[in-house]
């Protein structure tokens, strides 16, 4: 199944670890963060601090799609099976985890490929840098704040509830 990379946030749609495909237009009027994620990263305990978050806000509206990466350093070399464990195992995750995927290079995930547009990083370098980058984005679909991997999901609460109040 090909992902395919439209015009706004809604028109956008990724697959599931079990081949489905996850359409984002569920989206619509929901605060969503997207964070690339990996289970060997010194990042990694950021995994209960964003299922925190989620506990915290998802009766509200709000999302978190995980997108499992092994981009950086080879630190998810897993399949989306044993991802999907050790996240849950370790760290009691429940929010979305989709497909492995790339979020640089020539098969970045249309997603990413997206979101970078969107948000360019510093000095207008779209790529991403490493393991748990954030992307949050409005109940309008517009991207509003990307974090660098070392912003925690602690510092990015009070953002989100700004934005799930409006």
């Amino acid at each position: 199944m090909s992902s395919s990379s439209g015009n706004t946030f809604y028109d956008l749609k990724t697959e599931l670890p079990s081949g489905q495909s996850y359409d984002f237009e569920q989206l619509k009027g929901k605060v969503v963060l997207i964070v690339n994620v990996a289970s060997k990263c010194g990042f990694t305990p950021q995994y209960k601090g964003l299922q925190a978050l989620y506990d915290k806000y998802k009766e509200r509206g709000f999302v978190i799609l995980g997108f499992p990466c092994n981009q950086f350093g080879g630190q998810e070399p897993g399949d989306d099976a044993a991802i999907a464990s050790f996240c849950e195992l370790n760290h009691g995750v429940n929010f979305p985890l989709m497909k492995k995927s790339d979020v640089n290079g020539d098969n970045t995930s249309p997603v990413y490929q997206w979101l970078k547009n969107e948000k360019p990083g510093l000095m207008g370098l779209a790529r991403i840098k490493w393991n748990f980058e954030k992307f949050l984005v409005d109940k309008n679909g517009k991207v509003v704040n990307r974090w660098a991997s070392t912003t925690t999901p602690q510092a990015i609460d009070a953002t989100v509830e700004k934005l799930l109040a409006e």
